[in-house]
């Protein structure tokens, strides 16, 4: 049973890469799938969740080949588009602990002329999926829950759907895209209306792939029956991944990173605005866009953080990443709050009590809400043996907390990060043990300087006080 031991951390002086964006590998070897030809897709994240896909993609019938791989898996693929036309799998479709597989592919599903059954490990057979089957049925599809309340195993009989006008009654990024995914089959316009923006990497790529789309305030619409033209395609690192490094590098004086190659889509920096207000200094260096996704680099320069509160609209674009700003929180001076937050509770885990539960093991005070948390923070932390919950986010943000604590720290059954960043445990080490070149470091800081930094983030004099 693998396990984090984490030791207190001197501050950084280093650059990084991270692996490449889960949400966006998902999606992409999806509408590669879906065009008609191969497309290449590089950067591509090997992790369990993203590897969920391509085997599910396999069993539907679709040839992925693998270009290059490292030891951790395939990072270029080769797709082999179907035009929208899929085979029936011989065998149920196991997603593992992957709802984002079980989700999109639920759309893509919904308009196949055959039946299909999805189901998961004991961890995704927890969450319920009525948010995705209540919007593919009000499209046509019979999709049946075979678990207690609306939860995996699922069983898709696909076939003729309708066009819809389909509102969002909490927002979705992955209920959203299976819409859209099922509304390239029937003719006519499908619109998704979600109450705020959500992540938009499926329109993002349905635009690059030359599938006819349009946006309008909230409103997402798709014209049915457009098959996607193959495209090659490169993923950006993935900065839910990086906030990891992102809020250890903030929180730590004198502390100074390069985050090299990151997707910097603004549907997904959400986590950098909250950090700014916190007092952190964050330097974003944007490239020109390239094939539908803006990518740069940041520069993080460490210090003193203050408390904030996380609520309303920012929600949905920080969700994956409450955990680590909750970290954050308890880093910070003053009490930080998160509100409306309630999708925590039906996560991997049960993302808040858990988090509640790991900092109060750590010495924090917190106040637990059904919708969200009040951090006091303590400035210091204390080692302790914790649980990741089998959620890698959990995990990962409190292997971070650790880095600040006096004493050891301890996260039993880390397995769990395989799903999303399987070389985590070697950059753990690597800031634990600073075995980083400044040298190198310096050279970047050199190279970025030379750059337009077109947004530059950094808090206002009075921000923060030493």
């Amino acid at each position: 049973m693998a396990e984090f031991k984490v030791k207190k951390a001197r501050p950084i002086a280093s650059e990084i890469s991270v692996p490449g964006d889960k949400s966006i590998s998902h999606r992409a070897v999806i509408i590669a799938a879906l065009s008609n030809g191969p497309c290449e897709i590089d950067g591509f994240l090997p992790s369990e969740d993203c590897l969920r896909t391509v085997d599910a993609l396999r069993a539907l019938g679709v040839q992925i080949d693998v270009l290059e791989e490292t030891e951790l898996g395939p990072t270029k693929l080769l797709v082999h588009g179907r035009k929208g036309r899929f085979k029936t799998p011989g065998q149920p479709i196991d997603c593992g602990n992957s709802g984002t597989s079980m989700r999109l592919l639920c759309g893509v599903l919904a308009g196949q002329a055959f039946e299909a059954e999805l189901t998961g490990d004991a961890s995704l057979s927890k969450r319920p999926m009525d948010r995705v089957i209540q919007p593919l049925t009000h499209m046509g599809a019979r999709i049946e829950a075979r678990g207690d309340n609306g939860r995996p195993p699922l069983f898709v009989s696909g076939g003729p759907l309708l066009r819809a006008h389909y509102t969002l009654p909490v927002a979705s990024a992955q209920v959203k895209s299976a819409i859209l995914f099922a509304g390239m089959y029937p003719k006519g316009k499908t619109t998704v209306t979600e109450p705020v923006t959500t992540r938009d990497h499926t329109e993002r790529l349905l635009d690059y792939f030359l599938v006819k789309t349009s946006h309008h305030d909230h409103d997402i619409s798709i014209w049915g029956r457009q098959t996607p033209e193959s495209r090659d395609f490169t993923v950006p690192g993935d900065i839910s991944s990086a906030a990891f490094w992102i809020v250890t590098a903030a929180a730590q004086r004198g502390a100074q990173l390069i985050v090299k190659n990151v997707g910097l889509n603004k549907t997904r920096t959400g986590i950098l605005d909250v950090l700014v207000r916190m007092g952190a200094h964050i330097s974003e260096f944007v490239e020109e866009p390239v094939r539908g996704e803006p990518y740069g680099s940041l520069e993080i320069h460490g210090g003193p953080l203050s408390a904030t509160t996380i609520e309303g609209e920012e929600i949905p674009n920080v969700i994956d990443e409450l955990p680590i700003l909750a970290v954050a929180g308890a880093l910070s001076r003053g009490t930080t709050v998160i509100r409306d937050a309630k999708e925590l509770r039906v996560k991997e885990t049960d993302r808040i009590a858990a988090v509640a539960t790991n900092l109060r093991a750590m010495g924090v005070e917190v106040g637990e809400f059904e919708d969200g948390m009040e951090i006091v923070g303590a400035g210091r932390l204390k080692g302790a043996i914790l649980s990741s919950y089998g959620d890698h986010r959990i995990a990962m943000a409190f292997a971070v907390a650790g880095l600040f604590a006096e004493g050891e720290t301890v996260i039993k059954d880390t397995e769990c990060v395989e799903t999303s960043y399987p070389k985590f445990g070697d950059e753990l080490k690597r800031f634990m043990s600073n075995k980083i070149s400044g040298d190198l470091q310096t050279t970047v800081i050199s190279s970025l300087a030379q750059q337009k930094a077109l947004s530059r983030r950094v808090p206002a004099e009075n921000d923060v006080e030493e």
